[in-house]
């Protein structure tokens, strides 16, 4: 990783997909309105900072650090976070598309997604304890082997996980949820 380091900057309207984002940590940074589709973010550090609005699309984050981030209003489409550094992974997303994203086998305790289309995402084997799941829509994810207890999906749809091979305790549903969690029977709930 190269010695340059950023400090409480703030970096708006920039297409880092045509002039790249210069490798190094940045700290307390927020990025708006920028664009970062299918760029390579390989060995950076970002601590603290947030992405308001920003087009983060295929862009590669192997071996960064992502340290209590915030991503709002924000495409993340079919990015790999199993990638990154795992060492104090702390995510939030707010009105994000992670549509194809994929979270394979992280620890993502606390985790927040709000108004987040979660479409195809994969969070198979994946802690996700504690998490809120506020009003988001869960198509096709991929439930497989996750921890799940003590989540709350009560506003989210469209999901469907099994209970036998996954950790739901004391996860929280709403009554509209439960074809998502009974399908694997063939049972139709009326509600």
């Amino acid at each position: 990783m190269s010695d340059l380091f950023f400090e409480n900057k703030v970096f708006e309207k920039i297409d880092f997909s045509v002039e790249k984002l210069p490798r190094g940590e940045y700290d307390n940074c927020t990025f708006i309105n920028c664009e970062f589709s299918n760029s390579n973010l390989s060995n950076y550090a970002f601590l603290e900072c947030e992405f308001d609005s920003c087009n983060l699309s295929m862009t590669k984050f192997e071996n960064s650090s992502l340290k209590d981030i915030n991503f709002k209003n924000c495409k993340l489409l079919g990015i790999h976070f199993y990638e990154v550094d795992a060492f104090l992974l702390a995510l939030n997303f707010d009105e994000c598309d992670l549509n194809l994203a994929s979270f394979y086998k992280l620890k993502l305790k606390n985790i927040k997604f709000i108004n987040c289309k979660l479409i195809e995402v994969d969070f198979t084997e994946t802690n996700l304890t504690s998490s809120i799941f506020t009003n988001c829509d869960l198509n096709g994810a991929i439930f497989n082997n996750t921890l799940l207890e003590k989540s709350d999906f009560r506003t989210s749809y469209n999901y469907a996980m099994n209970p036998e091979i996954n950790s739901i305790k004391k996860a929280k549903f709403s009554l509209q949820g439960l074809p998502g969690l009974l399908g694997k029977y063939g049972i139709e709930v009326e509600i």
